[in-house]
């Protein structure tokens, strides 16, 4: 069983940044793929971001692409995601997903808001 612990989360201005952090609680961290993922209110649950497991290769949604940055620490078992030029629209509860084959764990989330 893998335990996602999401932190880092707030209200920020609009153009602010934030930085997410999700902690798995799991011997073999770096066997994982790490993803992002995101849900507004009344919307369904989008991807974001995503992170091979030995950080070689990572991917972005179009509508974060060049304001966001998904990274990981396999020593801490811990991937980040860096959010720069926050916009409205980006308001949602962000999730982590680890994946490794046919096994996927989510985490409870973390709010991000930006609103002035």
């Amino acid at each position: 069983q893998v335990q996602l612990v999401e932190s880092g989360g707030g209200l920020v201005q609009p153009g602010g940044s934030l930085r997410l952090s999700c902690a798995a609680s799991v011997f073999t961290f770096s066997n994982y793929a790490m993803n992002w993922y995101r849900q507004a209110p009344g919307k369904e649950r989008e991807f974001v971001a995503a992170i091979s497991n030995t950080g070689g290769v990572t991917n972005y949604a179009d509508s974060v692409k060049g304001r966001f940055t998904i990274s990981r620490d396999n020593g801490k078992n811990t991937v980040y995601l860096q959010m720069h030029s926050l916009k409205p629209e980006d308001t949602a509860m962000y999730y982590c997903k680890a994946k490794n084959g046919p096994w996927t764990y989510w985490g409870q989330g973390t709010q991000v808001t930006v609103s002035s």
